[in-house]
């Protein structure tokens, strides 16, 4: 058995990922800085509680996930259609088609992995943009390594299924 780290160890090796996956979860800045926040506020709060043979990471993802639902369901809508892509923009140089067309597609994905119910949408976001094994993802999620296996694999399917049907219907 070995002893928990230190928590502002914690907070140093975890705060940045936690946060770039607060902002997937919620789309907005300053709704993710507000819920890194709060997360690290209620993990320091139960923090005495951790069991030393925990794993930290999963259980901070675990409360990230939580207070991101909080947060998310009491605003009425995602302000999704205002990330600034300039930088993406700015490297890549291309024309105002490309530019509108580029747009046009993120938007339409930000739009299905926001209509994912959300222990698929959080599943996903671990899986394929924090680089989380199904282990962390299940322990997060307070589910079996099946289950968070499952969640991922419906939400890439729904996803799919999605942007099968808009192929479909431009043609």
């Amino acid at each position: 058995m070995h002893a928990n780290p230190s928590f502002d160890a914690l907070v140093e090796t975890h705060s940045a990922e936690i946060h770039r996956y607060l902002w997937r979860m919620l789309y907005d800045l300053e709704d993710a800085e507000d819920a890194l926040q709060e997360t690290f506020l209620r993990a320091f709060r139960a923090y005495p509680r951790l069991r030393p043979d925990s794993n930290t990471r999963a259980w901070l993802y675990k409360i990230a996930t939580n207070t991101a639902r909080t947060l998310a369901t009491r605003r009425t809508k995602l302000a999704i259609r205002n990330i600034p892509l300039d930088e993406y923009h700015a490297a890549r140089d291309p024309s105002p088609p490309d530019v509108a067309a580029q747009n046009d597609l993120l938007a339409a994905v930000f739009d299905a992995v926001e209509a994912l119910p959300h222990k698929q949408r959080a599943a996903l976001l671990m899986r394929k943009y924090q680089d989380m094994e199904y282990a962390e993802i299940a322990d997060a999620l307070d589910c079996s390594e099946d289950s968070a296996r499952a969640n991922v694999y419906q939400a890439v399917r729904r996803i799919r299924e999605q942007f099968g049907e808009q192929e479909q219907l431009e043609r």
